[in-house]
């Protein structure tokens, strides 16, 4: 028995990115895939985006068949449950599914807050100079500002997580719970939650509000994205417009996830082929 023996020996994953314009962000994205790959072997992978670029659902469908498995997990590439998990993605595997009789499927839920996720978003969060607490006490880091100095200390620091948005109001509240679970491992920092598009509050609003009612020394604004693209670089042109509004407080961007083992093994265990048993609900 294999370390994936908890799930059917012959089924293989089919992991599935939003897709991208950008190029920068597309080769993250195969980036993680050979990740996934390598965690997942020899269990059969393939790779598929939903928009914008190749390979297809149906030509990474394909791939797996070709591979000889007799059933396919699908896990899409997404941090929160919304259209494209919900719809999108599931009337493209039911179409390619349909030209391979005999081959049944079924689809895990997105990432949203499995543990190894937690672990490296508070860790991009730490990797700002920030202080995570170990039973209600700060462990002492060393790190600097983006403009050089020392830190300021936890309680004069505020973090905002932005999330992409959506308007799926399930989406909208995962994002809000999981601002709620990484804020549990910095006891003292005040942490919120913003949105880019579709949902509110949006960024420029509540770093406003969070410089008038707190009056924080520094504010890390932490994107919670996938990879680099268009969007990370709209929220740090947004985070660049309120340093020009805000000369007194500093302003540092957290790094977004990236194509790291983290993600992947995040990916894994949501998957099923993780450590722990799962038993397969076949759908056609």
């Amino acid at each position: 028995m294999d370390k994936n023996s908890g799930a059917n020996e012959s089924a293989g994953l089919l992991l599935i990115g939003h897709g991208t314009r950008d190029q920068r962000g597309t080769e993250e994205f195969f980036r993680l895939a050979e990740l996934v790959r390598q965690r997942m072997a020899p269990r059969p992978v393939a790779e598929a985006l939903l928009e914008f670029q190749t390979p297809t659902i149906s030509d990474a469908w394909q791939c797996l068949v070709d591979q000889g498995v007799d059933h396919v997990r699908v896990a899409p590439l997404l941090l929160f449950a919304a259209g494209h998990a919900k719809q999108d993605i599931p009337e493209a595997v039911a179409a390619a599914a349909s030209q391979s009789p005999g081959i049944t499927w079924d689809q895990c839920g997105p990432i949203s807050r499995q543990a190894d996720l937690i672990r490296w978003v508070a860790h991009r969060i730490e990797q700002c100079g920030i202080r995570a607490g170990r039973n209600g006490q700060d462990r002492p880091v060393s790190g600097t500002n983006d403009v050089g100095n020392e830190d300021p200390p936890n309680s004069e620091t505020a973090v905002i997580m932005v999330g992409r948005g959506s308007h799926d109001p399930c989406a909208q509240a995962d994002m809000r719970v999981l601002t709620e679970v990484v804020a549990r491992r910095f006891p003292d920092v005040t942490f919120d939650t913003a949105f880019y598009a579709m949902a509110q509050p949006r960024l420029p609003e509540v770093i406003d509000r969070v410089v008038s009612v707190r009056r924080p020394q520094r504010i890390i604004v932490q994107p919670h994205l996938l990879f680099m693209g268009r969007l990370y670089e709209a929220i740090q042109g947004q985070v660049d417009q309120a340093k020009a509004r805000h000369r007194d407080v500093t302003f540092v961007v957290g790094d977004y996830l990236g194509p790291v083992q983290a993600v992947a093994d995040a990916l894994a265990d949501r998957a099923g082929f993780g450590q722990r048993d799962v038993r397969f609900v076949a759908a056609s």
